[in-house]
């Protein structure tokens, strides 16, 4: 299973002087000595980890794929060790059997927590999953520091933050091994765009920068490869279309989960991106949202990225934006860094236990 695209180093642009992260073709790989590679995946059993996990255990770059969850992780475990890949597969349940899941980790992934319901905004998840979030990443300090982390759980603006104060406060943090996963924002810019266009999905690249949370969303249709045209009318509507379509799978599921599927594949995808990178395959690009200072005064922005062997290598820069792309950057920031500090918040100044009821 290859999800990834390969990025054509030959193929770079030119963005204002600078040279921009090249497209991105779907292609084979050239063969790799592939290291053993355990991976960990937590939060296992939930709507998003289940589909996650058989993805993981098709990829033939996962050794070994721990599963973690607070129950009904065993289930899915034995069922997953029936398929016929070399992958072994493990159940921990709990606690006080997570060192176990995390130790020997390369890559871990954290899918943990509850998922949005019709009403309501990433941010309304924050009280339930930024404490979820902390206690994972105080158990990935101790047992798996050297690990990469990937962060799925919402609001994905607020709890890589939240993991990153958790690793500082270890004194484990490398901002390079700390990855908030917004693939899937990049897997629907390509979907839609190619569908709009007329394009073949293989060949579409829409960079997507910002954060994981509506308006803090923002593709760059004029980065797009190859490259397209669109009205201002057309160019907001597939903005909108873009930012928005998580809330429109919430609605279609008519309180019956979020986008777990898609989500699934593009947290596969961003994870066989990273392990081919920690396997030495060069020029591997994705978007993420990661520490950085492509914009002032905001320590964390999704760009695109260049993956290693110690997870992030390089983060790059926005390129020439458009008109529109530029005021939505700048409309689109108080919020972005109001989450960001959110999360920060929450590790520095815990809000206080709630008084027992007289």
């Amino acid at each position: 299973m290859l999800l990834a695209n390969r990025v054509n180093a030959g193929a770079a642009r030119r963005v204002s002087g600078r040279t921009a992260a090249p497209m991105a073709v779907r292609a084979g790989r050239r063969a790799l000595v592939c290291e053993a590679r355990k991976v960990a995946l937590l939060g296992a059993a939930g709507g998003i980890g289940q589909p996650l996990a058989l993805l993981l255990k098709m990829n033939k770059f996962v050794t070994e794929l721990a599963l973690y969850d607070i129950a009904n992780v065993v289930g899915v475990a034995a069922d997953l060790s029936h398929c016929n890949t070399p992958v072994k597969v493990a159940g921990y349940t709990g606690p006080e059997e997570l060192g176990a899941c995390l130790k020997g980790a390369d890559l871990i992934v954290i899918p943990a927590g509850v998922p949005r319901k019709p009403g309501m905004t990433r941010d309304d998840l924050f009280n339930t999953n930024a404490g979820i979030v902390k206690a994972l990443v105080e158990a990935v300090a101790k047992y798996a520091p050297n690990a990469v982390l990937e962060i799925i759980t919402n609001p994905v603006n607020s709890t890589v933050p939240i993991a990153a104060e958790t690793l500082k406060a270890a004194g484990v943090y490398d901002p390079k091994r700390l990855i908030g996963v917004t693939s899937l924002d990049i897997v629907r810019a390509n979907t839609f765009v190619s569908e709009a266009k007329g394009l073949d999905m293989k060949d579409v690249d829409v960079p997507v920068i910002g954060g994981h949370a509506g308006s803090t969303i923002l593709p760059l249709l004029s980065q797009t490869t190859p490259p397209v045209t669109f009205t201002e009318a057309e160019k907001k509507a597939m903005t909108d279309k873009i930012a928005n379509a998580g809330t429109v799978v919430v609605e279609a599921k008519a309180g019956k989960g979020s986008a777990t599927l898609s989500m699934a594949y593009a947290a596969a995808r961003m994870a066989e991106s990273t392990l081919l990178g920690l396997n030495g395959e060069p020029n591997i690009y994705e978007c993420a949202f990661v520490q950085s200072d492509v914009v002032a005064d905001c320590p964390y922005f999704a760009t695109k990225v260049l993956l290693g062997p110690n997870g992030v290598s390089k983060v790059m820069g926005l390129g020439e934006l458009d008109a529109f792309e530029q005021a939505a950057l700048a409309a689109m920031l108080p919020q972005l860094k109001g989450e960001i500090q959110k999360g920060i918040d929450f590790v520095k100044n815990p809000p206080k236990p709630a008084a027992p009821a007289s």
